[in-house]
């Protein structure tokens, strides 16, 4: 009983894919087509012209708070699935001890 219902899932999921594919498909057919022009490619900015500036975007200081979430978030997780029957007050405090060194590292780097 369960391969009949295993088969008419997939065989859902297939006829569902088909008519998203097929339905994509005439819609970018029948969709009107803009005129591609040279002012819709240059930079606007209160209708003044920017000089073309090339500018490398740098995300170390994203990414260094992202990681310091991260590590909180999982201290926050360790700490919380600890188990409540044993004496975890110490495992939880030095745990927390090596969060809070680690992110003390990732500010001052």
């Amino acid at each position: 009983m369960m391969v009949g219902q295993g088969i008419e899932a997939a065989l859902a999921v297939t006829v569902f894919v088909l008519v998203s594919v097929g339905l994509y498909w005439v819609g970018g057919k029948l969709a009107p087509k803009g005129k591609d022009s040279p002012g819709k490619h240059m930079p606007y900015a209160c209708g003044e012209d920017l000089p073309v500036v090339e500018e490398r975007l740098s995300y170390q200081r994203f990414f260094r708070l992202a990681l310091m979430f991260v590590m909180v978030h999982m201290a926050t997780l360790v700490i919380a699935m600890l188990p409540t029957t044993m004496d975890t007050h110490l495992l939880a405090a030095l745990y927390l001890l090596g969060v809070i060194l680690c992110v003390d590292m990732l500010e001052r780097a």
